[in-house]
């Protein structure tokens, strides 16, 4: 058994020539992530989601579970070979259409930061569509900055708010 788990975030909002629409990319990345030593152990159901940002484009978003040996900077490059695979390129406007991005969200190492990366992925517990099916394929797994459990962030984002009077 590889010694690192990874929760990892995947999202597409834009039609690929091969693959064809941000669902079936999502899949062909998964099927990538395989071919280059991940092991793949949970994905959750895909989701649509509006777009932030100045993107018009509805988004395909899910997760999945990882085991690797590669450690964070490596998994890191790996993950963001598959998105240049893929087609997406470095650069350009925040939050622009892309054809695949891929997001480490957690590690079973806890914590990680460098300039290139964080773990936890800053933003993670603020976004439904990153919560919601990280949730389902890991319910019990603990933010390491919080202490909450995925399961308790989504219901933090769900639960119904009084309204202001």
């Amino acid at each position: 058994m590889p010694p690192w788990r990874y929760l990892v975030a995947l999202g597409s909002n834009m039609r690929h020539a091969r693959h064809g629409p941000p669902e079936r990319v999502l899949r062909a990345a998964l099927a990538e992530m395989e071919r280059e030593g991940m092991d793949v152990r949970a994905v959750s159901r895909f989701i649509r989601t509006a777009p932030i940002g100045p993107s018009q484009r509805r988004y395909a978003n899910g997760a999945a579970l990882v085991a690797s040996e590669l450690d964070p900077p490596a998994m890191l490059a790996r993950l963001k070979r598959i998105e240049r695979l893929f087609g997406r390129r470095p650069g350009g406007q925040r939050w622009r259409a892309r054809v695949l991005d891929l997001d480490i969200l957690l590690w079973s190492g806890g914590c990680w930061a460098s300039s290139r990366l964080t773990i936890p992925h800053p933003l993670f517990r603020t976004r439904r569509f990153v919560v919601e099916p990280a949730s389902a394929i890991a319910p019990g797994w603990r933010d390491p900055v919080t202490g909450l459990t995925l399961r308790q962030l989504f219901a933090r984002l769900t639960r119904p708010r009084p309204l202001l009077r």
